[in-house]
């Protein structure tokens, strides 16, 4: 591939990260830009969280890259944020990792083998997909649920509700009509502060009895997921150049 070549080599990872902490959530993204740089030998792939001051600005060395947004909505971050702070740059966006086609399937793939682990029949199970909403906006619930409804279509024996950390229905409120076979799965890209405090700290308050899963990010698949991803997306138009 010579430095003239039309299609772009490399790709950005991003995601919020920590405002209060912005090292470890750093550290994470870029152990994950590791593992998807394994499915793409021939990209160099950057990562930066929003919440590191620079951090994009200086991954964006020149024109041209991917940048592959790590989150689980097209919101507020992804449609206002990510753009504003890319403002000058020429660059291919490829699709949110919570809206990828692919990743219900993986999910799916998941459940059933967590429920296999613990000998608990699809049927006489329930998941909770743990989510984060916003109060910005109806996007981020608006995708949790989408997902939530492709999930009970490939697994229409599965009992499947939605709680969220920032909106009704919260966590809590939902966990508390859970039983003891029950799965809670957090619909989050990266084990942030939601994940690691406020969900288990809500399924305390529930009285929940089931295992709270790894969030989606973790799944088995994910980094060859965001490679196939980054690669579609170089497909595409770049965006328009700043105006003069």
């Amino acid at each position: 591939m010579t430095a003239h070549s039309a299609r772009p080599r490399i790709a950005i990872l991003t995601s919020h990260g920590q405002p209060s902490a912005p090292p470890p959530p750093e550290i994470h993204l870029a152990a994950v830009a590791a593992a998807v740089q394994d499915h793409l030998p021939d990209w160099e792939v950057r990562s930066a969280t929003l919440s590191s001051k620079g951090f994009l600005e200086a991954a964006m060395r020149e024109d041209g890259a991917v940048i592959y947004p790590f989150f689980m909505a097209r919101g507020w971050f992804t449609g206002k944020v990510l753009p504003g702070r890319l403002k000058g740059w020429r660059y291919r966006m490829a699709t949110p990792f919570g809206l990828d086609p692919a990743l219900p399937a993986l999910t799916v793939a998941a459940i059933r083998s967590a429920l296999h682990a613990r000998g608990w029949k699809v049927a006489e199970s329930e998941v909770l997909l743990a989510a984060h909403g916003s109060a910005r906006g109806p996007k981020a619930a608006e995708a949790a649920e989408a997902f939530a409804s492709t999930l009970r279509a490939q697994m229409p024996e599965l009992r499947l509700t939605t709680g969220f950390v920032e909106e009704t229905p919260f966590v809590a409120e939902a966990a508390r009509n859970c039983g003891a076979q029950s799965l809670c799965l957090p619909f989050f890209a990266q084990t942030g502060a939601h994940v690691r405090e406020d969900i288990p700290a809500a399924l305390a308050e529930a009285g929940f009895e089931g295992d709270l899963l790894p969030v989606l990010g973790a799944l088995p698949g994910v980094a060859k997921l965001m490679a196939d991803a980054i690669e579609r997306a170089a497909e595409t138009e770049l965006s328009s150049p700043p105006a003069a």
